[in-house]
């Protein structure tokens, strides 16, 4: 079975908290396109990379930056930060509960999908 690592995760009230905060914070958005048409965060100027053009589109995502992946419910996007992991990177975080979590926490005036 394939073990993924444990990636580190931010809640949506503590990205709520540091996004307020004036937090100088690199949000990647790794659903399809359609999705945040859907429902999204608040805008951060995000960085749309959808999983499936992840890995070839990694270089767009600074190392230095402090990152914070989301998806719909947190799956695809702790799958991404794993890799960002393996990759070196050091400041990564998986919105737990992605847009989902967000809505739930946050804003309930997102739709659910």
């Amino acid at each position: 079975m394939n073990q993924q690592p444990e990636v580190p995760e931010i809640t949506p009230l503590e990205l709520k908290e540091r996004l307020d905060a004036g937090d100088v914070l690199l949000l990647v958005d790794v659903r399809e396109y359609h999705e945040a048409q859907i429902a999204d965060l608040p805008e951060h100027d995000q960085l749309r990379i959808p999983t499936g053009e992840f890995p070839q589109r990694i270089d767009e995502v600074a190392p230095d930056a402090e990152v914070v992946l989301y998806c719909r419910s947190g799956g695809r996007s702790a799958w991404a930060t794993a890799i960002l992991m393996q990759r070196g990177y050091e400041r990564v975080l998986n919105l737990k509960g992605g847009v989902l979590g967000w809505r739930a926490e946050v804003d309930p005036t997102l739709r659910a999908y």
